[in-house]
């Protein structure tokens, strides 16, 4: 495994030539992130089990019919996330993240879905189980996220991207709510990266096994080393995708340039897993952005 030391150093300079390229394009990342709310909204619910393709969750953000009959929870689960999605790419510029602000979160998230419990922790005796982890009695949940939080914010000397593993963790340990406990952590992923100057990350339903190993690694010893892969592998993806965009690079799938370079297409991808080529994944399709000279 990757030292996070290293993925950190690398993702430095990342974010560097990130802002040298942003300036004066506003209008270019502001339609990338637009154009990826579908798909973070589409991983986001694959991940807790929503039937929802794609496909079918850029048509319902779009307003346009489907083919098949969709739940309205489904429906509701789709629109929310993304209102919340695009709501914090501005709310986390402005203010610090606090237990009142998550809590508004969740109501965003989970308005005509089940109102009694929108925008409320758990309360005594509503208890929740995942898989074998039973979550901390309700209450306990304020005293825990308060503690989450100051750790959090107590840590400025390691590296955003366990600091932001951590938090993750200890949230869904504790799963303060009865519903929408792993979307609205995922949003809190995106939340402190943008307040710290990072950009959002989009954590993949195609990793999800990798990222329930994450979990059964914390709820056993503690430890947080999958999650840190997890995130870091996750955000140089997102800034290689950006860069290959404000770079005015030509953008091409892996094959098309693997096809180009004689290259194997095999080996390409396993490079772009581990992410030690600029490639990136948009809509489940490995791409990579080339110069003219590299093409």
């Amino acid at each position: 495994m990757v030292k996070v030391s290293a993925v950190f150093n690398k993702i430095h300079l990342l974010r560097e030539r990130y802002y040298k390229a942003s300036i004066g394009k506003e209008a270019l990342i502001a339609l990338i992130g637009e154009a990826e709310i579908s798909e973070q909204v589409y991983n986001s619910n694959a991940i807790e089990n929503s039937t929802l393709t794609l496909e079918e969750t850029e048509k319902i953000l779009l307003q346009i019919d489907l083919d098949r009959f969709i739940s309205e929870r489904e429906i509701f689960e789709a629109k929310n996330l993304a209102r919340v999605v695009s709501y914090i790419s501005k709310k986390a510029k402005e203010q610090e993240l606090n237990l009142d602000g998550i809590l508004a979160l969740h109501k965003m998230l989970i308005s005509n879905i089940r109102d009694d419990i929108a925008g409320r922790f758990r309360v005594s005796g509503e208890y929740v189980r995942v898989g074998s982890h039973i979550a901390p009695a309700p209450e306990e949940v304020v005293e825990r996220l308060g503690k989450m939080l100051a750790e959090y914010h107590a840590s400025h000397h390691e590296s955003v991207i366990k600091r932001v593993a951590k938090l993750h963790l200890a949230f869904e340990y504790t799963h303060p709510f009865v519903d929408g406990n792993g979307r609205i952590g995922r949003v809190l992923n995106n939340y402190l990266l943008i307040r710290e100057g990072f950009v959002p990350i989009n954590i993949k339903f195609i990793d999800r096994k990798r990222y329930y190993d994450a979990f059964t690694e914390f709820d056993k010893n503690g430890a947080t080393a999958i999650m840190e892969e997890i995130v870091g592998k996750a955000l140089t993806n997102s800034y290689h995708k950006r860069l290959a965009y404000l770079e005015g690079k030509k953008i091409m799938t892996l094959l098309e340039y693997a096809k180009y370079h004689k290259s194997s297409h095999s080996n390409l991808i396993n490079k772009a897993n581990r992410q030690t080529i600029e490639a990136f994944l948009e809509k489940g399709v490995w791409k990579i952005g080339v110069t003219d000279k590299n093409k």
